[in-house]
């Protein structure tokens, strides 16, 4: 058996080499390093596949979140909800545009922004709602997209996890996270379902005129070359990272597919353990995994990471820190703000390796350990 990894790229990329070889050495010879016909054809599959009018690359997903928060013409003060329980990233753009952000809990079953909360949470300073569709599971986005259009709160879809994953309305209408929010965010980081190998990202949305202030704000403001029209900044998505994605896109369905399979091979060997809360896999979406993880009760979480490690299993907490306490944050006064679920979760939570070449020997050797472990 191979040394296990939380997530394992170079057997994934084994798989693909000629075409992803092919097509790196073809941006090398073109020498259109920077824009170019790889990026616009990339801009146009990801808008197909993600089924909206306007698919933007730029160069990571942080700022994908930045850019859509300019796009929308937020001002410094103006208040943002977002959940605690996410990467920082969601938060971090909030504050480094001057903004206010106001942290609602998330569900003890989808770890996804309570819309009951979010209801709570609205005051006329409230500009943006910001849900995550956390570990590649979507929040309840009819809820949320119902309170946006009530209060008339444009809401941005954080989409960086779960890209590939599908959501279906009370109707039965049935689309892709990443294609409901007024703007659509996405990282398209190594270890992502949907991943380049560097940096990248995307927004998405079906307004014309925003995506053109999207486009013009990643590219130093600037519409016509030289003539600045707003404040913009530099974020693109280099050709070699659109030509690798342009191979996996058509393949990510299938990887999505393969992390199910290893969801359920985990999810029927720990079915039977009260100590172990497997992810929830909500009525209205199709669940991605692109982190499998685990609610611990009566366990000391924090030794399992370093017995599993002595048995050669990586694992992860995704997050021990939640944003409302990090000290990046001190100036807001969010450290006591009440969340309690959050605050349940920063300790129960754990996540076990999950990607697409899981073989059921190594699933197998990683079930049997982490039971024994547990108890």
């Amino acid at each position: 058996m191979q040394k296990l990894q939380m997530v394992d790229l170079r057997r994934q990329y084994l798989k693909i080499k000629p075409q992803i070889d092919d097509a790196i050495q073809s941006v090398i010879d073109s020498t259109m390093f920077i824009g170019g016909s790889e990026v616009a054809k990339l801009s146009e599959e990801l808008a197909a596949y993600i089924g909206v009018k306007h698919a933007i690359p730029c160069a990571n997903g942080t700022d994908a979140l930045q850019i859509a928060l300019m796009a929308l013409g937020l001002k410094p003060g103006d208040e943002v909800i977002t959940p605690s329980f996410t990467y920082i990233a969601t938060v971090e753009v909030v504050a480094l545009l001057g903004l206010k952000p106001v942290f609602v809990d998330v569900t003890t079953d989808s770890f996804t922004m309570d819309p009951e909360c979010v209801r709570k949470a609205i005051t006329p300073n409230t500009k943006a709602i910001i849900p995550v569709h956390l570990y590649g599971q979507s929040a309840d986005m009819e809820a949320l997209l119902a309170i946006s259009e009530e209060y008339n709160i444009p809401l941005i879809e954080d989409n960086a996890q779960a890209i590939g994953g599908n959501y279906t309305f009370s109707d039965g209408k049935t689309v892709k996270t990443g294609s409901m929010g007024r703007i659509s965010c996405t990282s398209f980081f190594p270890s992502k379902n949907l991943g380049c190998y560097g940096d990248g990202g995307a927004l998405f949305t079906n307004d014309d005129a925003l995506a053109e202030q999207i486009k013009m704000i990643a590219n130093h403001g600037q519409k016509v070359r030289y003539y600045h029209e707003m404040v913009g900044c530099n974020s693109r998505l280099d050709a070699i990272q659109a030509a690798i994605l342009r191979i996996k896109l058509p393949l990510l369905d299938g990887y999505c597919d393969a992390r199910r399979m290893a969801a359920d091979y985990y999810d029927n060997a720990f079915k039977n353990n009260p100590k172990i809360t497997t992810p929830f896999r909500a009525p209205y979406a199709r669940h991605v995994f692109h982190q499998y993880t685990l609610k611990l009760t009566g366990v000391d979480r924090d030794e399992v990471p370093k017995q599993l490690a002595a048995r050669d299993i990586p694992s992860m907490i995704y997050y021990p820190v939640p944003c409302h306490k990090q000290n990046m944050l001190k100036a807001y006064g969010t450290a006591n703000d009440n969340l309690p679920v959050t605050d349940r979760l920063q300790d129960c939570v754990i996540s076990l390796p999950i990607h697409t070449e899981l073989t059921e020997e190594e699933l197998s050797y990683i079930t049997k350990n982490f039971l024994e472990i547990i108890g």
